[in-house]
């Protein structure tokens, strides 16, 4: 259900000007129960002024009437045909002031391990610009030595169900394109609930790490190794003559 603008001061014109119960106000105006119950008190939006949601086309008093009749009415919101569609609004998102440090390091991330992800669908996922966007993804950003990559989830920035339906999507477009993909990248075209449900990929031992791709040269000859070598000429020992006449001279 939508909710009005201006909740928390909407919240208090109706604790102060009507006898709604703080379930219904909290319900009404998207507050918990306790919030409502603090403002009524005075611990919470103290010196907020109220927001009258009658003079502003957002409740009708035949609306709150019933409201004060009935404790289980549900407050609804005024119908106002011209903010129809208002939260489908095309374009970047808006990113709070706190994490917009942290938008480069998700594009990083982005272009790294996504990087079949099209620039309008990064600059959707964070909110960001496609400007900013070719820099990073070409190293030209004034700031590309000290950023480092961050999961734009992990920040905050989106949603891991926008991530992956972005990353679906960009499976379908390579998928009708039919573009031959690397192991590694159809890998990174998965969600993450498919990339979970998967087996583990089975490990090669350090110890012999790199030997799958040996391979014999051609100059090999197995012939050679099958020769039979005898202790003297392997280890070029002297002859029994040599040692006797050594003998026989210090012997002298």
């Amino acid at each position: 259900m939508s909710k009005p603008i201006m909740a928390k001061a909407t919240a208090v014109w109706l604790v102060d000007n009507t006898t709604l119960n703080f379930k219904q106000i909290a319900d009404f105006c998207g507050l918990h129960e306790l919030e409502v119950q603090g403002i009524a008190d005075g611990d919470v939006a103290a010196g907020v002024k109220g927001f009258d949601p009658v003079a502003n086309n957002q409740l009708t008093e035949e609306e709150i009437e019933a409201g004060q009749k009935n404790p289980l009415h549900k407050l609804k919101l005024k119908f106002n045909a011209a903010a129809q569609g208002e939260e489908k609004r095309r374009g970047p998102r808006y990113t709070p002031l706190s994490k917009r440090q942290d938008r480069p390091a998700s594009i990083l991330w982005l272009v790294k391990f996504h990087p079949e992800l099209a620039d309008s669908q990064i600059s959707r996922l964070v909110g960001t610009t496609k400007p900013t966007i070719q820099a990073i993804r070409e190293r030209t950003h004034w700031n590309i030595a000290n950023i480092q990559p961050i999961d734009p989830v992990a920040l905050g920035l989106c949603k891991q169900s926008e991530l992956d339906a972005a990353v679906q999507k960009a499976s379908a477009k390579k998928a009708r394109e039919g573009a031959a993909m690397s192991d590694d990248e159809r890998r990174k075209l998965l969600s993450t609930e498919q990339s979970l449900g998967m087996d583990a990929e089975p490990k090669i031992p350090t110890a012999i790490e790199g030997l799958e791709s040996f391979t014999l040269g051609q100059d090999y000859q197995p012939e050679e190794r099958e020769k039979t070598y005898d202790a003297e000429s392997l280890f070029n020992l002297p002859d029994a003559s040599d040692d006797d006449d050594e003998d026989e001279g210090e012997s002298r």
